[in-house]
Protein backbone atom coordinates (compact mmCIF):
# COMPACT_ATOMS: atom_id res chain seq x y z
CA UNK A 1 0.00 0.00 0.00
CA UNK A 2 1.35 3.42 -1.21
CA UNK A 3 1.46 5.84 1.78
CA UNK A 4 -0.87 8.79 0.22
CA UNK A 5 -3.39 6.15 -1.45
CA UNK A 6 -6.44 8.11 -1.53
CA UNK A 7 -5.51 11.56 -0.61
CA UNK A 8 -5.40 14.42 -2.79
CA UNK A 9 -2.77 16.89 -2.62
CA UNK A 10 -1.68 20.25 -3.93
CA UNK A 11 1.82 21.48 -4.37
CA UNK A 12 3.22 24.74 -5.92
CA UNK A 13 6.62 26.05 -7.06
CA UNK A 14 6.38 22.18 -8.49
CA UNK A 15 8.19 23.28 -11.61
CA UNK A 16 11.44 22.49 -10.41
CA UNK A 17 13.91 21.67 -7.31
CA UNK A 18 11.99 21.06 -4.23
CA UNK A 19 8.47 21.60 -5.41
CA UNK A 20 9.13 19.21 -8.63
CA UNK A 21 10.55 16.25 -6.06
CA UNK A 22 7.53 16.06 -3.71
CA UNK A 23 5.18 16.51 -6.73
CA UNK A 24 6.38 13.35 -8.48
CA UNK A 25 7.13 11.62 -5.15
CA UNK A 26 3.18 12.33 -3.87
CA UNK A 27 1.79 11.15 -6.77
CA UNK A 28 4.20 7.84 -7.16
CA UNK A 29 3.17 7.09 -3.30
CA UNK A 30 -0.23 7.37 -4.27
CA UNK A 31 -1.53 11.04 -4.46
CA UNK A 32 -3.76 13.06 -6.89
CA UNK A 33 -1.28 15.95 -7.15
CA UNK A 34 -2.45 18.99 -8.76
CA UNK A 35 0.89 20.81 -9.57
CA UNK A 36 1.09 24.59 -10.19
CA UNK A 37 3.81 26.59 -11.48
CA UNK A 38 4.07 29.60 -13.47
CA UNK A 39 6.26 28.23 -15.53
CA UNK A 40 3.79 25.78 -17.70
CA UNK A 41 6.83 24.41 -19.80
CA UNK A 42 8.11 22.90 -16.59
CA UNK A 43 5.03 21.50 -15.72
CA UNK A 44 4.66 19.75 -19.04
CA UNK A 45 7.01 16.76 -18.33
CA UNK A 46 5.96 16.16 -14.79
CA UNK A 47 5.40 12.30 -13.66
CA UNK A 48 1.56 11.51 -12.71
CA UNK A 49 0.89 14.99 -11.89
CA UNK A 50 -2.31 17.48 -13.31
CA UNK A 51 -0.51 20.88 -13.97
CA UNK A 52 -2.10 24.04 -13.33
CA UNK A 53 -0.51 27.43 -14.27
CA UNK A 54 -0.85 30.20 -12.20
CA UNK A 55 0.57 33.24 -11.10
CA UNK A 56 0.87 32.88 -6.64
CA UNK A 57 1.30 36.81 -6.83
CA UNK A 58 -1.97 37.22 -7.89
CA UNK A 59 -4.57 36.50 -5.32
CA UNK A 60 -7.54 36.65 -7.77
CA UNK A 61 -5.98 33.59 -9.58
CA UNK A 62 -5.38 32.05 -6.21
CA UNK A 63 -9.23 32.52 -5.22
CA UNK A 64 -10.33 31.10 -8.33
CA UNK A 65 -8.40 28.26 -8.47
CA UNK A 66 -9.49 27.61 -4.91
CA UNK A 67 -13.35 27.02 -6.29
CA UNK A 68 -11.77 24.47 -9.22
CA UNK A 69 -9.82 22.58 -6.54
CA UNK A 70 -12.28 21.66 -4.32
CA UNK A 71 -11.22 19.68 -0.90
CA UNK A 72 -7.98 18.42 -0.69
CA UNK A 73 -5.83 16.50 1.98
CA UNK A 74 -2.55 18.07 1.68
CA UNK A 75 -0.94 21.24 0.87
CA UNK A 76 2.49 21.79 0.32
CA UNK A 77 3.24 25.50 -0.28
CA UNK A 78 6.64 25.35 -1.74
CA UNK A 79 6.68 28.18 -3.80
CA UNK A 80 9.66 30.55 -3.35
CA UNK A 81 11.87 33.21 -4.09
CA UNK A 82 15.28 34.56 -2.29
CA UNK A 83 16.29 37.95 -2.47
CA UNK A 84 20.06 39.04 -2.00
CA UNK A 85 21.47 42.11 -0.21
CA UNK A 86 21.58 43.56 3.65
CA UNK A 87 18.64 46.26 5.10
CA UNK A 88 20.37 48.99 2.99
CA UNK A 89 21.05 47.45 -0.18
CA UNK A 90 17.32 45.75 -0.83
CA UNK A 91 15.32 46.73 -3.38
CA UNK A 92 11.72 47.81 -3.15
CA UNK A 93 11.05 45.95 -5.49
CA UNK A 94 13.27 42.64 -4.24
CA UNK A 95 11.48 43.09 -1.03
CA UNK A 96 7.75 43.01 -1.98
CA UNK A 97 8.61 40.24 -4.37
CA UNK A 98 9.85 38.20 -1.39
CA UNK A 99 6.90 38.74 0.93
CA UNK A 100 4.09 38.28 -2.08
CA UNK A 101 5.42 35.29 -2.65
CA UNK A 102 7.04 33.66 0.03
CA UNK A 103 4.10 34.78 2.51
CA UNK A 104 0.83 36.56 0.79
CA UNK A 105 0.94 33.21 -1.43
CA UNK A 106 0.69 31.29 1.33
CA UNK A 107 -1.86 33.45 2.79
CA UNK A 108 -4.35 33.91 0.26
CA UNK A 109 -3.46 29.44 -0.89
CA UNK A 110 -4.97 29.08 2.86
CA UNK A 111 -7.42 31.05 2.83
CA UNK A 112 -8.75 29.42 -0.61
CA UNK A 113 -8.30 26.08 0.51
CA UNK A 114 -8.24 25.61 4.28
CA UNK A 115 -12.09 25.41 4.90
CA UNK A 116 -12.90 23.14 1.91
CA UNK A 117 -10.24 20.77 3.89
CA UNK A 118 -11.79 21.55 7.68
CA UNK A 119 -15.22 20.42 5.61
CA UNK A 120 -13.55 17.18 4.84
CA UNK A 121 -12.24 16.81 7.68
CA UNK A 122 -9.19 18.15 8.12
CA UNK A 123 -5.87 17.47 6.38
CA UNK A 124 -1.65 18.14 6.33
CA UNK A 125 -0.34 21.92 5.29
CA UNK A 126 3.56 21.97 4.92
CA UNK A 127 4.74 25.71 4.45
CA UNK A 128 8.26 26.17 2.82
CA UNK A 129 10.23 28.12 5.57
CA UNK A 130 14.14 28.19 5.64
CA UNK A 131 17.00 28.17 8.47
CA UNK A 132 17.55 31.54 7.13
CA UNK A 133 15.30 34.16 9.22
CA UNK A 134 13.59 31.23 11.08
CA UNK A 135 16.43 29.52 12.88
CA UNK A 136 19.19 31.57 12.34
CA UNK A 137 20.31 34.82 10.73
CA UNK A 138 22.39 34.81 7.00
CA UNK A 139 23.91 37.53 6.02
CA UNK A 140 22.95 39.31 2.83
CA UNK A 141 19.46 37.83 3.01
CA UNK A 142 17.46 40.89 4.53
CA UNK A 143 13.76 40.12 2.44
CA UNK A 144 14.49 36.76 2.45
CA UNK A 145 14.87 36.34 6.46
CA UNK A 146 12.19 38.68 6.97
CA UNK A 147 9.89 37.00 4.38
CA UNK A 148 10.97 33.22 5.92
CA UNK A 149 10.75 34.00 9.50
CA UNK A 150 6.79 35.25 8.77
CA UNK A 151 6.35 31.55 7.49
CA UNK A 152 7.16 30.14 10.85
CA UNK A 153 4.77 32.69 12.23
CA UNK A 154 1.75 31.87 9.86
CA UNK A 155 2.85 28.35 10.73
CA UNK A 156 2.51 28.04 13.95
CA UNK A 157 -0.75 30.51 14.27
CA UNK A 158 -3.04 27.56 11.79
CA UNK A 159 -1.97 24.72 13.43
CA UNK A 160 -3.06 26.37 16.88
CA UNK A 161 -6.20 28.04 15.35
CA UNK A 162 -6.90 24.87 13.46
CA UNK A 163 -5.87 22.02 15.79
CA UNK A 164 -9.21 21.15 17.09
CA UNK A 165 -10.62 20.82 13.69
CA UNK A 166 -8.62 18.13 11.98
CA UNK A 167 -6.04 20.65 10.61
CA UNK A 168 -2.40 19.83 11.29
CA UNK A 169 0.38 23.32 9.78
CA UNK A 170 4.57 21.89 9.71
CA UNK A 171 7.17 24.08 8.33
CA UNK A 172 10.22 22.55 6.77
CA UNK A 173 13.15 25.07 6.83
CA UNK A 174 15.73 23.81 4.31
CA UNK A 175 19.15 24.50 4.95
CA UNK A 176 21.38 25.08 1.20
CA UNK A 177 19.73 22.34 -1.28
CA UNK A 178 21.25 21.82 -5.00
CA UNK A 179 17.91 23.35 -7.22
CA UNK A 180 17.76 25.39 -10.57
CA UNK A 181 17.67 28.70 -8.99
CA UNK A 182 20.62 27.87 -7.06
CA UNK A 183 22.51 27.24 -9.92
CA UNK A 184 21.01 30.60 -11.30
CA UNK A 185 22.05 32.84 -8.38
CA UNK A 186 25.73 31.00 -8.15
CA UNK A 187 26.41 32.14 -11.87
CA UNK A 188 24.94 35.32 -11.28
CA UNK A 189 27.74 35.99 -8.73
CA UNK A 190 30.30 36.28 -11.45
CA UNK A 191 32.08 32.97 -10.40
CA UNK A 192 30.24 30.00 -9.86
CA UNK A 193 32.97 27.81 -8.84
CA UNK A 194 33.92 30.37 -6.04
CA UNK A 195 30.25 30.63 -4.75
CA UNK A 196 29.57 26.86 -4.65
CA UNK A 197 32.53 26.64 -3.00
CA UNK A 198 31.58 28.56 -0.09
CA UNK A 199 28.28 27.44 0.13
CA UNK A 200 28.95 23.97 0.33
CA UNK A 201 31.71 25.44 2.88
CA UNK A 202 29.43 26.56 5.66
CA UNK A 203 27.82 22.72 5.27
CA UNK A 204 29.03 20.96 8.31
CA UNK A 205 28.27 17.60 6.14
CA UNK A 206 30.95 19.27 3.62
CA UNK A 207 28.28 19.02 0.98
CA UNK A 208 24.66 20.54 -0.44
CA UNK A 209 20.96 19.15 0.32
CA UNK A 210 18.94 17.21 -2.44
CA UNK A 211 15.30 18.15 -3.78
CA UNK A 212 14.79 14.63 -2.87
CA UNK A 213 16.00 14.95 0.67
CA UNK A 214 13.89 17.29 1.40
CA UNK A 215 10.98 16.10 -0.39
CA UNK A 216 11.18 12.53 1.87
CA UNK A 217 10.89 15.10 4.34
CA UNK A 218 7.41 16.49 3.01
CA UNK A 219 6.16 13.27 2.12
CA UNK A 220 6.54 12.13 6.07
CA UNK A 221 4.85 15.56 6.83
CA UNK A 222 1.86 14.71 4.30
CA UNK A 223 1.51 11.42 5.15
CA UNK A 224 -0.51 9.64 8.48
CA UNK A 225 2.56 9.11 9.68
CA UNK A 226 3.05 12.13 11.03
CA UNK A 227 -0.49 12.39 12.46
CA UNK A 228 0.81 13.64 16.13
CA UNK A 229 2.63 16.54 14.85
CA UNK A 230 2.03 20.44 14.31
CA UNK A 231 3.08 23.54 14.35
CA UNK A 232 6.72 22.60 14.51
CA UNK A 233 9.42 23.70 12.29
CA UNK A 234 11.13 21.05 10.58
CA UNK A 235 15.37 21.66 10.24
CA UNK A 236 17.15 19.70 7.20
CA UNK A 237 20.25 21.85 6.91
CA UNK A 238 23.14 19.12 6.41
CA UNK A 239 23.78 20.69 10.43
CA UNK A 240 24.25 24.14 9.25
CA UNK A 241 22.60 25.46 12.39
CA UNK A 242 25.38 23.57 14.77
CA UNK A 243 28.09 25.44 13.40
Amino acid sequence: MNRLDGKRAIVTGAGQGIGRAAAELFAAEGAEVLALDRNGDALAGLAGCTPHIIDLTDPQAIAAFGVEAGGVDILFNCAGYVDAGTLLDTKDSGYALSFDLNVHSITHMLTALLPAMIAGGGGSIINMSSVAGAVIGVGNRYAYCASKAAVAGITRSVALDYVGQGIRCNAICPGTVQSPSLDERLAATGDEAAARAAFIARQPMGRLGSAEEVAALALYLASDESAYTTGQLHVIDGGWCMA
